[in-house]
């Protein structure tokens, strides 16, 4: 643990650095209200606490900047809370008391105004898209071994996906299988439409259609998990105009790893479903995030995680202004889900 002299001078030049991003030197701390010691006191305090590793100097000249370390040390033991602005509230408050038809559409609207208000990438995973219910199956076929099926929701979303028809099986088979789970599970919610068919169509298949073991083999390939389907991202540019993301391969390693759903899933990868998470630099174990922190949390109804919400910035990041506003934008967020699902 450092002093409270150091802790001082560490608060104050992590928060000059996230707002100006240039390396701070002792005149700089020594001017702000919150710091009562001289530039010398500073100056030494500084080299001790980069001795210590908490902080770097990109050059002799320089003044000094926060490391990973600096910023984990901040944001564990020095950040206090942020009031949020009040339009940036009422903003969140709008959003969640409005009535909108659709989860999904509720889900990119978040999205939105906390990439907004960050101005940083926001991205969301999960959840199941709960309103989005089955109402037509279709399987085209394009050869004898390939076919597209259509999943039609109620909502008039459509997903396509290529599957394979495996050997043996006749188109014929194939239409059987789709009327029987187009009259079983119409009106059922996607999420548990693989569930449905395991526990109350196994056995009806198998009686009713030919080769209903390679049958249930397409089956999951049109039920496999979507994870794209449950993706949102706002604002993915947004770390162009971060200075620290001039160079050009830093960008094009991020624009990659947002095209890459399992990567991302992954950076949300939790040993605690509740709560604020803050992975800085480093700690994300993925070298296109190592110049990048992220704040998440997890939204759950009735005590159940449903998936995580988060902020992908800069190492720089405003901690203390993302962390206050998840607190209240997921609390508002898991209170729409239980008036609407609870």
């Amino acid at each position: 643990m450092l002093t409270e002299r150091q802790e001082q001078i560490l608060r104050a030049l992590v928060e000059e650095y996230i707002v100006h991003a240039d390396p701070v030197g002792s005149r700089t701390v020594s001017k702000r209200e919150d710091i009562g010691f001289s530039a010398a006191t500073i100056r030494n305090e500084m080299a001790d606490l980069e001795e210590m590793g908490f902080l770097e100097q990109p050059h002799t000249s320089a003044g000094r900047m926060p490391s990973q370390s600096g910023y984990r040390y901040y944001v564990d033991y020095l950040m206090g809370p942020q009031r949020i602005d009040r339009s940036e509230l009422l903003a969140v408050r709008r959003l969640f008391a409005s009535q909108m038809d659709a989860l999904e559409q509720t889900i990119q609207q978040t999205v939105s105004i906390l990439s907004r208000i960050t101005n940083y990438t926001s991205i969301l995973l999960g959840p199941e898209l709960y309103d989005n219910k089955l109402k037509h199956l279709q399987v085209v076929p394009l050869t004898d071994r390939v076919a597209v099926s259509l999943i039609v929701t109620d909502t008039g979303h459509v997903d396509q996906r290529r599957i394979r028809v495996p050997e043996g099986v006749s188109l014929s088979s194939v239409e059987q299988m789709v009327n029987l789970l187009n009259t079983k599970l119409s009106g059922i919610p996607l999420h548990r439409l693989k569930g449905r068919v395991y526990r109350e169509l196994y056995s009806e298949l198998s009686r009713h259609v030919e080769h209903y073991e390679s049958l249930l083999s397409m089956i999951d390939q049109i039920l496999v998990d979507d994870l794209d389907g449950r993706l949102f991202f706002s604002g993915t540019t947004n770390i162009l105009t971060q200075p620290e993301f001039r160079d050009v391969e830093k960008v094009k390693a991020l624009m990659d790893l947002f095209e890459q759903s399992d990567a991302v899933a992954r950076l949300f990868t939790t040993d605690h479903d509740m709560g604020i998470q803050v992975k800085i630099g480093q700690e994300n174990h993925l070298e296109a995030v190592n110049n990048c922190s992220i704040v998440s949390a997890s939204f759950s109804l009735n005590g159940r995680s449903l998936g995580r919400i988060g902020v992908l910035g800069p190492t720089r990041m405003n901690y203390r202004k993302v962390v206050s506003l998840l607190e209240v934008l997921v609390e508002d967020f898991s209170e729409y889900l239980r008036r609407r699902y609870g």
